[in-house]
């Protein structure tokens, strides 16, 4: 049945339409999940439509939320469903839902088909961009939870353990971004936060003069820490919340993030070791991620006594420090890392390991000037973009004999993997990871090996 315009108000009793489609509605039948946290519809004269809040399958009224005429795609919201999916349930969250809070693409959807669109959106990038069935990449098709996070349909798993707040300029009031806006949807409970952010009562303070607020809880201690972002020319505020918080702010003029009292750092527990990570780095959000990626990527390499091993983009340390746990004292791991506080962080976590060295850094430019020309490990866990193709070319180069690529961009992941086979390494496993639920967002662990010769 062809998908007919319902209703337009981009006509207007002021004027001819400007040829922006928003706000027009069309009756469309819902087809595949794609990347990016919606499904794909098609206007009767053939225009995809990108429809959030939707399930494949389903015969909805998509609003087009951006767009005009003759554009590639425009973006909708799922405003009223005609024909409901098995798979969906009513939002268990109340601030879910078309024109409401971006946070969550899939409230709609039970845990277990949102992780099956996950594992179609993987299997479709994967052949898309890389030419790989799974059985290629040597992957189940699954896309496993979290521990502990396998729950019934309409509970919501509290994995979030860093929240951005953003603040209503006019009301003080922290809320979340709405999807693809500035605009803020005030909340008084966020359900995907993790107890230890939730238990500060962020949501019940007037936060006027900010602009901003990030909230962490760290996993495996009690640190707490808020980094606030003042709007220019504002007064931090007295913050006085619900339990002891250690405070940072950052800085107008350089970007950069300041203590204002208590620790600069949390303390976060991972793989039998606490590690430092200060000034908001980068951490994995899931509370069992770090040790879920730590598991996967060392039963992939199966790292032996003495070896020699790359840590790339490597963070505040973690997959450094397990793999200098393991390849013992003849053994050795050279990190590198952009982040400059992060360095210090990956140095002081990893200071009992006479045989690491942290660079400070970006890989593309670090890496040939260390003079490397063989390695027998490598891990990457590049930024959602991915290494790309220079990157990867020279690791294919270092001959190593396994290689962990951690992803949390399936699309990527796929471009890189291509490259890599170009460079003579072929996709031994694949592991696909639930580790933000309630999101489009997965985290991929490929091992790689390299080709033999003749096969």
């Amino acid at each position: 049945m062809q998908a007919e315009p319902k209703k337009s108000q981009a006509d207007s009793p002021e004027g001819p339409s400007t040829g922006s489609l928003v706000g027009e509605e069309y009756e469309v039948e819902i087809g595949p999940v794609a990347h990016g946290g919606h499904c794909i519809a098609r206007t009767d004269s053939g225009q995809v439509l990108f429809v959030r809040h939707a399930l494949p399958g389903e015969r909805v009224v998509a609003r087009v939320t951006e767009g005009e005429e003759g554009a590639r795609f425009l973006r909708a919201d799922a405003v009223e469903i005609l024909s409901a999916s098995k798979d969906r349930v009513e939002a268990p969250c109340p601030f879910s839902g078309p024109g409401r809070c971006g946070g969550c693409d899939w409230q709609h959807a039970k845990p277990g088909a949102q992780r099956r669109m996950k594992g179609e959106v993987i299997a479709e990038q994967l052949q898309r961009l890389a030419g790989l069935t799974p059985e290629e990449a040597g992957w189940d098709g699954t896309v496993m939870p979290a521990e502990g996070d396998k729950l019934p349909a309409g509970q919501v798993p509290q994995w979030r353990t860093r929240v951005q707040y953003a603040v209503d300029a006019e009301t003080g009031r922290a809320g979340l971004r709405r999807h693809r806006s500035h605009e803020v949807e005030p909340i008084d409970h966020c359900m995907i936060a993790a107890e230890g952010v939730s238990e500060l009562g962020i949501e019940k303070r007037d936060w006027s003069g900010m602009a901003s607020i990030e909230a962490i809880a760290a996993t495996g201690s009690q640190d707490r820490q808020v980094i606030l972002t003042p709007r220019p020319g504002a007064r931090l505020p007295i913050v006085e919340l619900d339990k002891p918080v250690s405070v940072m702010r950052v800085g107008e003029k350089d970007g950069g993030v300041h203590r204002v009292h208590g620790r600069p750092f949390v303390r976060e527990r991972a793989d039998g070791r606490t590690h430092r990570v200060g000034s908001g780095g980068f951490w994995q959000v899931h509370p069992k991620a770090a040790d879920t990626l730590v598991t996967a990527v060392m039963q992939g390499l199966l790292p032996r006594k003495g070896e020699m091993a790359l840590d790339l983009y490597c963070g505040v340390g973690l997959f450094a420090g397990a793999l200098a746990d393991r390849l013992g004292d003849k053994g050795a791991v050279l990190g590198i890392e952009s982040g400059k506080r992060a360095v210090e962080d990956a140095r002081h976590n990893l200071a009992g390991f006479d045989r690491v060295r942290i660079e400070q850094g970006k890989v593309e430019s670090v890496l040939p000037q260390t003079g490397i020309t063989e390695v027998d490990l490598i891990v990457l866990d590049p930024p959602r973009a991915g290494a790309g193709r220079k990157t990867v070319e020279h690791l294919s180069s270092l001959g190593a004999r396994r290689i962990a690529y951690v992803a949390c961009d399936p699309a990527a992941l796929a471009r890189d993997l291509g490259y890599f086979r170009d460079g003579g390494y072929r996709v031994r496993t694949l592991r696909a990871f639930d580790l933000f639920p309630m999101t489009h967002h997965v985290e991929c662990v490929a091992i790689l090996e390299p080709v033999q010769k003749g096969s």
